[in-house]
């Protein structure tokens, strides 16, 4: 429906009642004879999806100017799409936000949603109105849930949803600013990793191999692909072409709330992109390959043909492989890691034996390079170190042969005996013998100060030789006495 701004009413009326306790309303006759007398309220009819009218009436404006522009933006709202009722509260907004999300968000993201919004936002501030809702209102909830021994994590993470919800409400110009903008607490540094050596690594890989395969060719897959825990739980026979030695990424396996498994698209649009594969996990695959090829391999059912599943051919959830993967790690007597450390482990395997960071980069399939600058800096000290010193060796082998230093002809260079042949201010200031020393510090006071000649000089002066007395000055070498 077009935008109309003739639409509605804009009246003032009063809640006075009669003598049967009936409301007068705009009936009331203190309305004509006094202008304070009451508020004003505003009336619109909008369309509904049984096509019938319904009349949405707002009051308690203290102006007319302030229930037209209420009205105004009530318009303004149907016309974009989206409710601008003045009372809506922070309650109704929240669950209609979630219900929009529901078909953009992936199902795991939707579920955490739901839980911040339905278990902490709600509770303490569900009652507020949304134009009314304040920094103040945000950071008083906040402070109450970290005085309770809430995790700072957490609280975090449930004002990042309901800053994401108020963002969206100022990109449809429901609200002129995020109420939740600054953050009320900076984001939580992200915890030290903790990834295996090479030979904690090779140890943990033979005792599976031996006591667990499965987690075994897991671990074979994630290491030497970089993928994430869902895109290997996720990998479907399909999209392996050992041939051609390279896996495709389409799917992730999820759980929503530990309990129902999906299947969906991968973390970012970037991960949705072709992986290479060595010739160990070529192999690692071919040993999957003769225990899940047997099972029917449905297309319409995601959840068939992968290639880590249940002797059944079911997909295997996600706490259950934690589980098994901690509980060998600890059998081979290595430190306890999770499973997306893995990914961690080949990253610092490829950055440590020097394969470039753009490299690095698309093989673990993130959106930007700065993503991994970001996470591995700890990784590319020595990158850092070579840049530089690169960067001093070129600039010192072109500084050797520039106008600074001209190579004089041996007639323009100063004579053995001229008093400034060895004289440097940088040989002066580190060497206390060659620097000049004041008189009044080296002799007594009430003194006079002797100059020592060198030994080496005569106290007459001595003339200059003959090249310099019988070549005439030329415009080359005419303004060149300060370097004689």
């Amino acid at each position: 429906m077009r935008f109309s701004a003739d639409r509605g009413r804009i009246y003032r009326r009063c809640g006075c009642r009669d003598t049967h306790r009936h409301q007068l309303g705009t009936h009331c006759p203190r309305l004509s004879a006094d202008s304070n007398h009451g508020s004003w309220t505003f009336a619109v009819d909008l369309p509904s999806p049984d096509h019938h009218r319904t009349t949405i009436r707002r009051g308690g404006f203290p102006t007319q100017d302030a229930a037209r522009t209420a009205l105004r933006r009530m318009l303004e709202g149907e016309a974009g799409g989206f409710s601008a009722d003045p009372n809506q509260t922070v309650a109704d907004y929240l669950t209609t936000w979630l219900e929009a999300k529901a078909y953009v968000l992936k199902p795991t993201t939707v579920a955490r949603y739901r839980d911040y919004v339905t278990h902490d936002l709600i509770p303490a501030l569900g009652a507020l109105k949304l134009d009314e809702l304040g920094h103040r209102h945000i950071a008083g909830f906040a402070h109450s849930q970290l005085d309770a021994g809430r995790g700072r994590v957490t609280v975090y993470r449930c004002l990042a949803t309901l800053s994401s919800a108020l963002g969206d409400a100022v990109r449809q110009h429901r609200l002129t600013h995020n109420p939740a903008r600054p953050a009320v607490i900076s984001r939580p540094a992200a915890p030290e990793r903790h990834v295996w050596t090479p030979q904690e690594t090779v140890r943990f890989l033979d005792y599976c191999h031996d006591a667990d395969p499965l987690i075994a060719n897991l671990c074979e897959l994630l290491i030497g692909t970089g993928m994430r825990k869902g895109e290997a739980l996720g990998l479907h026979w399909a999209d392996v072409h050992p041939d051609e030695e390279v896996l495709y990424v389409r799917y992730a396996l999820s759980a929503i709330n530990n309990s129902r498994l999906v299947i969906t698209t991968p973390k970012t649009r970037a991960s949705k992109n072709w992986i290479a594969l060595s010739p160990r996990v070529i192999m690692v695959l071919e040993q999957r390959a003769t225990e899940t090829r047997t099972h029917i391999n449905d297309p319409s059912d995601l959840f068939t043909g992968l290639v880590f599943c249940r002797p059944d051919g079911r997909p295997l959830r996600p706490q259950t492989v934690l589980d098994r993967f901690r509980k060998r790690a600890k059998e081979a007597g290595v430190s306890r890691i999770t499973l997306h450390d893995r990914r961690h482990l080949a990253a610092t395997l490829t950055l440590t034996a020097g394969v470039p960071l753009t490299i690095v980069s698309k093989t673990l399939r993130h959106s930007t390079l700065s993503t991994t600058a970001n996470i591995y800096s700890h990784l590319t000290h020595q990158a850092a170190h070579d840049a530089v010193n690169a960067i001093d060796t070129t600039l010192t082998q072109a500084d050797a042969h520039s106008s600074r230093h001209p190579h004089w002809p041996a007639w323009l260079r100063p004579h053995r005996d001229h008093p400034n042949q060895h004289h440097s201010p940088l040989r002066a200031l580190y060497s206390p013998a060659l620097a000049p020393t004041s008189p009044s510090a080296s002799q007594p006071q009430g003194t006079r100060a002797t100059t020592t000649r060198p030994p080496h000089q005569n106290t007459r002066k001595k003339a200059a030789p003959a090249s310099l007395r019988k070549r005439p000055p030329t415009c080359e070498n005419a303004g060149r006495d300060d370097r004689i």
